[in-house]
This record gives C-alpha cells, structure tokens and sequence, in this order.
C-alpha cells in the first residue's frame, strides 16, 4: 500500500480546506409578488423569471375542485378445487 512521501503541514491542509465552507444562499425579493425567491430561479409563489411567465401555477381553489381518481382494487383469485383421492378400503 502506498505511504505519503511528505507530511502534510497544517498551513497546505487548513489552505485546502478553505474550499470546504459553505456558501451563504442569497435571496432576492420577487418583482411581481414581492416573496423572497433565490437568485437566478423562477419565483415558487408566482411563477414568474426575468419579467415573464414561466410556471403554470394552479389557485388553491381549482386543487380542490379536482375530483379524486378512484383506485381499482384487483380481484382476489379464484379459489382452485382441492382433489381428495379416496384410498380404497381392502
């Protein structure tokens, strides 16, 4: 198995770490709706990016207006005949 040919001294290790941190998100307000959304994406409450119309967006009144959709249930199989054989009495 390989070794390492030189020790890692903290100053290289914590400088590639520095990578590692996590970017803070940035959050702008919607120009339409004015809710918070992330940059760059079409916002969730209205649907709109960049001045347009992007999603298509259902009210909350026409989900529930939406009839539900009945399950089917499959039939349970038919029960097989079980053959007795009679042993012959002798």
């Amino acid at each position: 198995m390989a070794l390492p040919g030189h020790r890692r001294t903290s100053s290289h290790k914590r400088r590639r770490a520095s990578h590692f941190a996590l970017k803070k998100i940035t959050l702008v307000d919607c120009p339409k709706c004015k809710q918070s959304k992330l940059q760059h994406n079409a916002c969730e409450n209205c649907g709109s990016y960049s001045g347009r119309q992007v999603l298509k967006l259902d009210s909350p009144l026409e989900k529930k207006a939406v009839k539900p959709v009945k399950k089917v249930v499959a039939k349970p199989a038919k029960a097989t005949k079980k053959v007795t054989v009679d042993k012959k009495k002798k």
